[in-house]
């Protein structure tokens, strides 16, 4: 675990360059690789090229890394989503950028800190989980709004949290086999996830 292999991680939202930033980086490079338990401080601090009490000056514990890296995640890609409904004329259109959005959350720059959010959610406590629940729950009604302007249009025929269920079992699944350089481009299966989720 070397700094050279940090800088080949994109920089995104509060995971950037800074000390702060790069030290989330690498949590959730090494936390995605090799789980959260089996990563230790020494690990981290080795990646980002600093003595190992340095980390110490950006948190407080080994699981604050961790919740901070999940609170990264949420924000950027609600940043993100929020973007793509902004850029769509019609529900057809937020829908399709909502869905483009999180497949590139789930496949692009933050693969590995949403890989994190979703595997390593149990190593929080509750308490720890009250504010990243929040959030999610902003990130949540996003899709059902949208989905009940559709099923208003007659294009959703299924209730709208079930059919936001279906959309990200389907996007969440493609961390299992999508590939950057296989025979579909994200934007691709964006075309193929909302054809499966609108009527007709």
């Amino acid at each position: 675990m070397t700094p050279a292999l940090l800088h080949a991680l994109p920089p995104i939202g509060g995971m950037d360059d800074s000390p702060r930033g790069r030290v989330l980086r690498a949590a959730a490079y090494l936390f995605h690789e090799q789980g959260y338990a089996r990563t230790t401080v020494r690990e981290l601090a080795l990646m980002v090229g600093i003595q190992s009490g340095s980390l110490f000056h950006h948190f407080k514990s080994k699981d604050a890394i961790l919740c901070a890296v999940m609170e990264e995640a949420i924000i950027y890609n609600l940043q993100q989503m929020h973007h793509a409904i902004t850029q769509g004329v019609t529900p057809t259109e937020r829908l399709k950028g909502l869905i483009l959005a999180e497949l590139e959350s789930i496949n692009g720059k933050t693969s590995h800190a949403m890989s994190v959010l979703v595997y390593e959610w149990n190593a929080i406590t509750e308490q720890q989980q009250e504010p990243l629940l929040a959030m999610r729950e902003e990130y949540e009604s996003l899709w059902l709004t949208v989905l009940d302007d559709l099923k208003l249009e007659g294009k959703v025929d299924h209730d709208t949290f079930i059919c936001r269920r279906l959309i990200s079992g389907a996007t969440f699944g493609t961390a299992l086999w999508f590939k950057p350089n296989g025979r579909i481009s994200i934007p691709e299966l964006a075309e193929a996830t909302l054809a499966m989720a609108l009527r007709g």
